[in-house]
């Protein structure tokens, strides 16, 4: 099959095509012959950064990059009773781990595995995957968020941020958003209550008594979260687990439950978001779609930093 590997870490360059074996499945397993793959800003840090490369595939080179597939079961492990050949199916592949996802075949778990709702097509069900998986998770198990509770959610527009505010109403939220003016009308149109532009003034002169704060940003951005969540409020940041010292401190201070969040793979979660794709209660913004030859040009769009919603390669 076709893979495509990373030898080292650097430039788009050292994503190569190349001829691999298929995967064999373990019996907890299903292979999947994926449609379409979701392109996460951790896959391009992995890519350019050996830190980063070496903490999730500690010293295995050459690695196969990716977690976010949907696609097609083409073959069944003996312990799998959830799915069967044929069905259509979405996913993020064994994160934090080595989900090998920039393939034509993919061997993963069942439990990190949905079917496809109907009408939903293989790069929509590819957009939710890890970034729906983190909105939603961060919003529930560390925010859990409940009605009337207002959510603030930086980088609105990107790949979690559209995903959080839609869930954020969906937990009966009363949702702020912010980005740059030209993406508001987005914002807006997923459900956010309000839009702030970044751009423009200080937030903590626009906002206050903040219950949660889904920061995709860190830095100054994460100093005046701080600012503007209420005291004993919970602040949730996504970029960096390396806090700096001043945010910490901010946070004592306010007894603000302060947390770096990393999402993990789990079966309650990827049956959820199949859940609000099936109700509508969720719909994926699809930002740009390349080839797989075009992996390369895929990552240097999201390296931009400026994608509203979600970058899709499909094979």
């Amino acid at each position: 099959m076709k893979a495509i590997l990373l030898n080292e870490a650097g430039g788009v360059e050292n994503l190569q095509l190349a001829e691999v074996e298929i995967p064999a499945i373990k019996n907890d397993e299903v292979l999947v012959k994926v449609a379409s793959i979701s392109i996460n800003p951790v896959d391009v840090k992995a890519r350019r950064n050996d830190g980063v490369l070496s903490w999730l595939f500690a010293e295995e080179r050459p690695v196969i990059l990716g977690w976010d597939i949907s696609g097609e079961v083409t073959e069944v492990g003996k312990d799998v009773t959830d799915f069967k050949s044929g069905d259509k199916v979405f996913g993020m592949v064994n994160f934090f781990g080595n989900g090998k996802a920039y393939a034509e075949y993919v061997a993963a778990s069942a439990e990190h595995l949905a079917l496809i709702p109907a009408g939903i097509s293989f790069q929509e069900a590819a957009a939710t995957t890890l970034a729906a998986s983190t909105a939603y998770q961060a919003l529930t198990e560390i925010g859990k968020v409940k009605k009337g509770d207002r959510v603030l959610i930086h980088a609105a527009s990107g790949g979690v941020g559209h995903h959080a505010i839609q869930i954020a109403k969906y937990l009966g939220a009363y949702v702020i958003g912010t980005s740059s003016a030209k993406n508001r009308d987005f914002v807006l149109s997923l459900g956010a209550d309000e839009h702030i532009d970044y751009t423009k003034g200080d937030i903590e002169d626009l906002v206050k008594d903040i219950d949660v704060v889904l920061d995709g940003i860190a830095g100054e951005t994460l100093l005046k979260s701080l600012d503007v969540v209420k005291d004993n409020g919970i602040v949730i940041t996504l970029p960096s687990g390396d806090i700096q010292d001043e945010a910490l401190e901010k946070a004592a201070q306010k007894n603000v439950d302060l947390q770096f969040y990393l999402v993990s793979s789990k079966k309650e979660t990827i049956q959820t978001i199949a859940h609000l794709l099936e109700t509508k209660a969720l719909k994926p913004h699809i930002h740009q779609e390349f080839s797989f030859s075009e992996m390369g040009k895929a990552h240097t769009e999201v390296e931009t930093g400026r994608v509203v919603g979600k970058v899709i390669v499909n094979i």
